[in-house]
């Protein structure tokens, strides 16, 4: 990977993470930097009687995520990374579900459910369902007629088809691929659009090019990465930053008790650095964290859906059953902070630093609601409730410093 970390670090110094990627933040009654994207921003103040009503916004403490909690439903929400964009503490995934395990009524329960309690993230992918996915979200949003403006959609494009430009993450692919997901979704643009890995065959420069052109056409409004490495983030973020492009905003990356070494150790880095925050994916470890196993994967385990065999056969695996082991030792905690070991388990997930947003992947509206209870048990994890869990864990990721 040819990038200068030294050239990065001296811009990291001369220039604070938020001004880079937001802009400079007038007070209350100014005009507006505008989006990361260099997207429209409101016209200035006229005269100097405006400009000098200005009132400098108090600086936010160094790494804190803003949040508020909603009127009515108590979710709270916070900033993906140092953009400006405000999105749930909890979104709602599609893998496995939606266009798959679950039919399209009981999607429909799910979406509204988690709209209704404040839940406006929903997370989808071109490759989900082979596109099933996204048309099923698409349809429910449509028939809703919720305004556009008042939730987040993600997609992620990688794996488009079968035929060789189909896939990746050429120009070719990001453009068509993006277009492809708005057919399917029945929507105008995307708020953010996910590389759902990184490409080796493709160019970071053409990569970041492609996202940057998508977001001036105004097909979506925010770009970041999925199981990208830490070096390759700040890769395409120093491309942007030589050329003048629109740098990601956030990594999506798999979090749970058994895989925590990267949004631990690796992403908290690169938000202080250069404003790119976390949205986690898995915190049950694919239905694998659970107080209801007896020697066997449960049925609602996406492990048992059919084509995803390795899911079955990770659970069953010597690995797979002393992390079980581990979770059992979980619920003597669980029942003093009185929650379920899945509601313990996504609220360990929010603590983590850096962390915009976990999405939740549910069967039902019903277990859509159990998982929402994790908030309540998020103002629960002390410091001391924390070591303790590390301590029956035993894999706290260490600084290798």
């Amino acid at each position: 990977m040819q990038v200068s970390i030294a050239c990065t670090e001296q811009n990291l110094r001369s220039r604070s993470s938020e001004d880079r990627l937001c802009g400079p933040r007038p007070g209350p009654g100014g005009g507006n930097g505008g989006p990361v994207g260099g997207g429209h921003g409101n016209p200035p103040g006229g005269g100097p009687k405006s400009r000098a009503a200005l009132v400098p916004r108090p600086p936010a403490p160094a790494g804190a995520l803003r949040e508020s909690t909603g009127r009515g439903t108590g979710m709270k929400y916070r900033n993906l990374g140092k953009s400006g964009l405000r999105v749930s503490c909890l979104g709602l995934g599609t893998w496995v579900t939606f266009g798959s395990q679950i039919s399209d009524e009981t999607a429909e329960d799910v979406l509204t459910a988690a709209y209704e309690h404040g839940v406006n993230l929903f997370d989808t992918a071109e490759v989900y369902a082979a596109g099933k996915a996204e048309r099923t979200l698409g349809n429910i949003l449509k028939s809703k007629g919720w305004r556009r403006s008042s939730y987040v959609i993600t997609t992620k494009i990688f794996w488009g088809g079968q035929a060789e430009t189909e896939r990746g993450l050429s120009r070719k692919h990001i453009i068509e691929g993006l277009q492809g997901s708005l057919d399917r979704l029945q929507l105008e643009y995307v708020d953010i659009v996910f590389a759902n890995r990184s490409d080796p065959n493709s160019p970071m420069e053409e990569i970041v090019r492609a996202m940057t052109y998508v977001i001036n056409q105004g097909l979506a409004l925010y770009w970041g990465t999925s199981r990208w490495s830490a070096a390759e983030i700040m890769e395409a973020y120093s491309m942007a930053r030589q050329f003048n492009l629109i740098p990601p905003v956030c990594e999506q990356a798999e979090n749970h008790f058994f895989q925590r070494e990267k949004v631990e150790m690796q992403l908290p880095e690169l938000y202080h650095k250069i404003g790119v925050g976390s949205v986690t994916w898995s915190p049950l470890a694919c239905g694998l964290i659970t107080s209801k196993y007896d020697g066997r994967v449960p049925d609602t385990c996406k492990a048992t859906v059919k084509g995803y065999p390795w899911l079955k056969e990770k659970g069953q695996s010597e690995d797979g059953k002393k992390q079980q082991a581990r979770v059992m030792d979980l619920l003597p905690i669980a029942h003093q902070l009185d929650c379920t070991v899945a509601q313990l388990a996504i609220a360990w997930c929010l603590r983590s630093e850096g962390v915009s947003s976990v999405l939740l992947g549910v069967s039902s509206a019903e277990q859509l609601m159990e998982h929402l209870g994790s908030l309540q048990v998020l103002s629960q994890l002390t410091p001391q409730t924390v070591m303790e869990i590390d301590a029956l864990l035993g894999n706290k990721s260490h600084s290798k410093k």
